[in-house]
This record gives C-alpha cells, sequence and structure tokens, in this order.
C-alpha cells in the first residue's frame, strides 16, 4: 500500500513498517491496513518492539502465518508482529520420551514432519495443518484422533501484562475443546514464543481414527506397520482429498468447530433426522460434524455471487474467497450458514478462526 516506510529499530535487525496490508497476512487474503508491522526472529525482536510500542502509545498483537486469522475491514490502528521465530532442540529423557522444544514462529507441519521422520509418535496426526507452532496452543489445535494438548508440556510466552517473558505449563493453559485460556480469558495477553512437547520414541497405537482406519483397510496397511510416518502420510492423503491448499485457494480450513450438545439435543435431532451422525463426547454430551450439518442446510458446494464466497466442493466446512472483496462479505456468508443451520436444527456453529482485532 502507498506510504510503506521503514526503519531500523534500536540498532536491531527488525525494522518496522507502516500502513501494511492485512489481506496479505491472512489466508482468507481479506482485510484493511496494520498501521505498523514487524518481523520478530527472536525474543529481543519482541521485547524491543514493545518497548517502541509503549513509547508510541498504540496497541499491541503477535500473528503466525495467518491462516486462523479475519481481519476485520477497519484494520488494526497499533503494531502487529509476525511470528518468525525459529528453533527446533530435542532433549531425549530416555530411550522412550523426548522433549522437543520449538520456536513459535517454525511452521506446525514441518515441526510435525521432522518429529516423524525421527520416530516420535504425539502429532503425527496433526500433519499438513497450517500455520505456526505459536498458535497450536491457542486453538488446541486438534485432528484425527490428536490434539495438541495431549503432549504440550509448557510454552515460553512474553506476557504483556507484567513486561516479561514467562513459563506457562500445560496445566494452567486452560485447554478445552479447541480453545484454551489464550483464546478466552487471556485473549492477546501472551505472545507465545516457543513450545515444549512430550514425544515417544515408538509407534502410534491403535484404535485409529475412522477416516484414518478406513484409508489403512483400503491400502492394506496391518496395525503392526502403522509408524509415526504411515500415519503422517494417511493424514496428509486424506487432508489433500479434502481440503485446498491456502497457498493456492484463499481459505481459512475449517471455518466453523463441531457443536457439541446435550444428549437430549440429540435425540430432539434425531427424532426429526434418525441418521444424524454424532460422536460421544462423555456420559451427558455428544458431538455433531458440522459438516453434515452445513450439508443439510443447503450448503454443500455453494456459490454465493453476492458475496463472492464459496463453500469448498468436498468438504463445505471450509469457506473459500473467490472474489469477495470485504470481510464483510465473508461474514455475510457466514451469517447466512449459521442462520440456516439454526433454522433447520437449532443448533448455533461456532466460527473457528479468530475474528481480529
Amino acid at each position: 500500500m502507498g506510504g510503506n516506510r521503514s526503519f531500523p529499530l534500536y540498532n536491531l535487525n527488525m525494522q518496522i513498517q507502516h500502513n501494511v496490508s492485512l489481506a496479505d497476512h491472512s489466508t482468507m487474503r481479506l482485510g484493511g491496513p496494520a498501521a505498523h508491522l514487524a518481523i520478530v526472529t527472536d525474543q529481543m525482536d519482541v521485547a524491543a518492539a514493545m518497548d517502541w510500542a509503549r513509547a508510541q502509545q498504540v496497541p499491541v498483537l503477535m500473528i503466525g502465518d495467518g491462516s486462523n486469522i479475519v481481519w476485520r475491514d477497519e484494520g488494526y490502528p497499533g503494531l502487529v508482529l509476525v511470528n518468525q521465530i525459529e528453533r527446533y532442540e530435542s532433549y531425549p529423557e530416555d530411550e522412550t520420551n523426548v522433549y522437543v522444544t520449538v520456536g513459535g514462529g517454525e511452521h506446525w507441519d514441518t515441526v510435525v514432519e521432522r518429529t516423524a521422520q525421527a520416530g516420535l509418535t504425539g502429532i503425527e496426526a496433526l500433519s499438513l495443518i497450517p500455520g505456526t507452532a505459536g498458535a497450536t496452543p491457542v486453538q488446541n489445535v486438534g485432528a484425527y484422533g490428536q490434539e495438541i494438548a495431549q503432549t504440550l508440556v509448557s510454552v515460553e510466552a512474553f506476557d504483556t501484562q507484567t513486561n516479561s517473558f514467562v513459563t506457562i505449563p500445560a496445566q494452567d493453559c486452560g485447554f478445552s475443546y479447541r480453545g484454551s485460556r489464550f483464546k478466552t480469558t487471556d485473549r492477546g495477553r501472551f505472545f507465545i514464543t516457543a513450545l515444549t512437547l512430550h514425544l515417544v520414541k515408538g509407534n502410534p497405537q491403535p484404535p485409529f481414527y475412522g477416516s484414518v482406519q478406513d484409508y489403512f483397510t483400503e491400502h492394506m496397511i496391518k496395525p503392526a506397520e502403522v509408524t509415526p510416518l504411515v500415519l503422517r502420510q494417511a493424514v496428509m492423503a486424506i487432508r489433500q482429498s479434502k481440503l485446498p491448499d491456502p497457498a493456492k485457494v484463499a481459505n481459512n480450513g475449517s471455518f466453523f468447530a463441531n457443536p457439541i450438545v446435550s444428549n437430549a439435543e440429540l435425540v430432539r435431532i434425531r427424532a426429526g433426522y434418525p441418521e444424524a451422525p454424532a460422536w460421544t463426547v462423555d456420559a451427558t454430551t455428544a458431538k455433531l460434524p458440522a459438516a453434515w450439518l452445513i450439508e443439510q442446510a443447503g450448503f454443500k458446494d455453494f456459490h454465493d455471487q453476492a458475496t463472492g464466497m464459496s463453500t469448498w466442493p468436498f468438504q463445505p466446512l471450509v469457506l473459500v474467497n473467490e472474489h469477495a472483496t470485504s470481510t464483510a462479505d465473508l461474514l455475510k456468508f457466514k451469517h447466512q450458514i449459521v442462520e440456516a443451520v439454526q433454522t433447520k436444527f437449532g443448533v448455533t456453529l461456532e466460527q473457528e478462526p479468530e475474528l481480529l482485532p
């Protein structure tokens, strides 16, 4: 955008840019400008950027690749930090248990690939999830039977309230289904610079997630043959068959979380739709597949000319920006889907990508 300037800050390599399009920092490719933006590559950059922001009296937020972000059309009036902090260190505790610390700016799938190649199990089912490692605890990223909360030991973060770097153990992260304290009670407070995972040397154990087991059956892969790399390859094949590459197609991945309903609500829904699929969560609740709800509401491979948005032909959970020109278009399309599902099933879909600021 016009007026884009930069200058060195405190003799560090980092530069602060001004009036930067945030559409370039979201895989949905929508959003207004950031007043200021800087790429941070280590903790010193983060501390220096925070000093600058305090001196300028502007707010600050940190992002990764923008794969789980929807920017408002108004943009952001403060400083956006783009996390590109790289780090990968492995600490074997014994022949079985290994601790891996990764930088918050590492590409998540690269981390998964390295651990799987090392014969470590724990995160291989999270293959091909776009974004950076630092974003995974925020959403408690999960897929195909694994979630980050199962392996996370701790996160290193800058605490904007105390103006200091802290280490937060996993038990203090407030993890829930697709959520954490970083997304709810402490939204925007912590800038995650690194995370430590506890992985296991060995093979993933059955039972495997339904679609993964179907893949193994189809390809005649026996449970004893399933290594971390074999599970990774299966997940990659499944994801690539259903989901668009955000580098090629503007999207945020799954736009809605699978809703959790009470058993009584499930009985009510199945009274009208006996074929409604669901998974048991606990003794009192069940999880409904949002994709099925959206498809039944009439939005399978749906192309909306008014907003320029569509649903992906092979996975209606994915909203695609075909020719939308504003976040308002995206949100209008989202509300159409939410209202249709609510009207048909009495279930409210919740958006997964974060709407910023």
